[in-house]
Parts: C-alpha cells; structure tokens; sequence
C-alpha cells in the first residue's frame, strides 16, 4: 500500500473507535481482518497514525479547527511525521485509495492557528477534568508531564537472570536495536522509532521461546526491584494478573524463597502459567480462589498490591482509554484500592511491608490512598524510599518524583517510563 492508502485506513479505523466507542486494538485486528491484503507494513504504519492520532488528540484537533478522524490523521502527518501540505497533494494526487485532500480551511488552520493559544489541558492532550490532578501531582511541571505522556512509548524488556543476563540478551538482540535501559538494572530497551516504523516482533526471537527475557515497561521493573525481595522472604503478589512482577521477583530471588501470585480476576491470572514455565522458576505458586490464601494471614514478609486503577501512567501505550476516563470511573478504582489495601495487609507479618503500586499518576489514588490506609490502620507506617532509591540504582540514575522523599512517583518526563506509583508501609512489630 501506499501513504494514501494507508492513511484512509487509519482514517476508517479512527472513524469506527468514535462511532462505537470501542478499544484501538479491537478496531485495528477488525479493520486487518476486514483487509486482509494489507501486509504487517501496512498495519503497523495505519496503527502508528491511529496511536500518534488519539496521543494527541486534542491539540491536532485545535491545530486543524476540526475534530473529525480525517483531521487528526492529516495532523500526525504534518505534525509529527514532517510531512508538508504540498508534499501530502503531490504524493496522493494520482493515489485512487488516498484520503480527500486537505481542504483549503484545514490549510487555513493549520498554517495560523498556534498551540500556544489552547488551553492548558489542551496544549497538555489531557481531559480538562483531570488537570487539577496533574496540578496537584506535578505542580509547575503538570504540563510537561502531560506533555510527555502524549509521546510514542519505547519496547522494554527484562533480561530474566534465572537464564540469561543482560549482556548475553542485549547481544543477542542486537539486530533488534537493544540496548541497557537506564535504570532498571535488569532492563532492556528498544527505540520507540518513527513515522510508519515499525517495532521488532520480538516474541517470534529464540532468545524469547527459551526464556531469556520478558516484555516489561522499565517503570514496572523499577517498582518490582523496589519491593526488595531477598532469598529466604515469603512474598504475596495479591494483584498479580499476567504476573509481570511476579516474574521479576523470582528471578530477584534466585528461584528460592516464596512468591505466592493470587489475582481475583482468573482471566487476568491464566497467562501466568506459561510465562512461568518458559522463564524457569520454581519457587512461585499460583492462587485463583482467595480461601486458598487464608494460611497466609500475618505470616509474609512482603506483600505486593499492584491496585486497579486508572492507567493514566500508561496512557503512552494505550491512549484511548484517556478519553474514556470518567470521575465514575475514578470513583470505582479508588474504593477498588482501598479494599485491595485493607484484604492484602492481612497476610503481612509484624514487621513486615505492605507494598502499594499503581500505574496511575492521579494522586487520589497513590499518596491520598496510602495516607489514608496509614490513618486508619495505624499498626502500618510509610517507610521513606528516597534513601533506598539510590542505593538500589545508583546516584547517577535519574530520580523520580519522591514526594516528602517517602513515597516515589515514576513517569515519562521524570525516568523516561510509565507512570508508576510506588509506596512501602511496614507494619509495625
């Protein structure tokens, strides 16, 4: 196909995610399915424009003074892919599967209407419901982190040591562009690329069917080192869905120990199985029924709960659920959160940790949710994570918003990750 072709393609896809209100990747497999000549170029460049579309949403929506799925594919071109109106014309002009050209008000808009001039939340590419959350998250930096999280996430990867170390999988991946992510000390990561690159299938690699490594944003690495895990420590994972985390502390562990993975939702659980047998690890068991835990009640070292939330930290990967969002549904993961809070503290040990995550960056669910769970439950204290920080990763690693140095919020502008929201508590002994 051609650029012409492929932009209608996104055009029609973006059309059928307003219509239906329905995810991106179900209307992009449906739109492949729908035309099946198309070839994986095809369908990575139309889903690049329909990802880079919605990131965006808002201010390629003002630039152009329209709304509509033509609009905003014509403005990733212009805006993010360095094309020009001219050149878009002369290539599309003999094109029978080209988009209408741009009319003479897009042109008109686009050549005079400024960003600058948007509002805030605009300019940010954030509902405007949400920006006296990011206000209070991020102070003066609010829009910059906005910002940041409307930009095209890289491929990250972890190097799981039960079989491999880094060096050994970056070299292996070095076709693939791999490199040492920054701070995660395990983590790996692939360049995110631009206008209709596409990433590697990194999954179809041999180094991958033989376990040498996991796909994981570094900001999910990052919080799982956090936890701190060591050899001899009974650790509960009481969120653990496709077992990400739980992954990465196994292999923290050295295979020894105990992690135990429980996630109510046995759909979110069920990969686990596999990822568990190609990574090796024999020191994790898998929970899917809640009475099987009971025995575990004040016994554990640590206690992982990786809540439901919003996702707003990883609206980079998944920008569509950013104009979904709604204060119902804020509402819902926020009493979601304090109930997870309330059952998994029941398994720790005095003396033990609580470990609260998010991948969230809305501080109604990370520092409110931990300091009311500390006020009503006051046989748990939040332990400062400024100090552990940086003798986990080093001085020289990029620091995290650490608020009152107690608690550590990761994101795009501040460690080049996700939005993750970390805080430990211990219980008292």
């Amino acid at each position: 196909m051609r650029l012409g072709g492929r932009v209608a393609g996104a055009i029609d896809v973006l059309a059928d995610i307003e219509a239906r209100r329905r995810p991106v990747a179900d209307a992009l497999k449906d739109w492949g399915l729908a035309h099946r000549f198309a070839g994986s170029g095809d369908r990575a460049a139309i889903g690049n424009i329909v990802y880079d579309a919605l990131r965006m949403r808002l201010s390629h929506a003002f630039i152009m003074d329209d709304d509509s799925a033509v609009a905003l594919a014509y403005a990733v071109l212009l805006r993010q892919w360095g094309y020009s109106p001219e050149t878009l014309a002369a290539d599309f002009a003999d094109d029978r599967f080209a988009p209408p050209v741009l009319t003479e008000a897009h042109i008109a808009a686009f050549s005079s209407r400024k960003l600058e001039d948007a509002p805030l939340h605009i300019q940010g590419d954030i509902p405007d419901w949400v920006q006296p959350s990011f206000e209070a998250n991020f102070g003066d930096d609010w829009l910059a982190e906005a910002k940041a999280l409307a930009t095209r996430p890289t491929l990250d990867l972890r190097a799981n040591t039960l079989k491999a170390s880094r060096d050994k999988v970056v070299k292996a991946l070095d076709r693939a562009g791999a490199k040492p992510a920054r701070i995660a000390r395990n983590g790996i990561r692939i360049a995110a690329g631009e206008g209709a690159s596409r990433l590697p299938n990194i999954t179809a690699e041999l180094s991958f069917q033989k376990g040498w490594f996991e796909v994981q944003d570094e900001g999910s690495q990052i919080v799982a080192e956090l936890v701190q895990p060591a050899e001899n420590h009974q650790v509960l994972d009481y969120c653990a869905g496709g077992g990400g985390k739980t992954l990465a502390m196994s292999a923290a562990m050295n295979n020894k120990g105990q992690v135990h993975a429980y996630d109510a939702d046995r759909k979110r659980l069920a990969p686990i199985i596999e990822r568990l047998r190609r990574a090796g690890t024999r020191n994790v068991q898998v929970h899917d029924d809640a009475r099987q835990l009971e025995g575990l009640k004040n016994k554990l070292d640590a206690v992982l709960v990786d809540a439901p939330c919003t996702g707003t930290g990883t609206w980079r990967r998944r920008p569509d659920t950013k104009w979904r969002l709604t204060q119902k549904n804020l509402d819902e993961r926020i009493a979601q959160q304090q109930d997870a809070l309330l059952e998994a503290s029941a398994f720790v040990k005095p003396g033990g940790a609580l470990l609260y995550v998010t991948c969230s960056i809305l501080p109604e669910e990370n520092d409110q949710q931990a300091a009311r769970f500390c006020a009503e439950n006051p046989e748990f204290a939040i332990v400062p994570a400024a100090d552990q920080w940086a003798k986990i990763f080093g001085s020289d690693a990029a620091t995290p918003r650490l608020k009152d140095a107690a608690t550590v919020t990761l994101s795009p502008a501040s460690t080049d990750t996700d939005g993750f929201f970390f805080c430990r508590m211990q219980r008292k002994v």
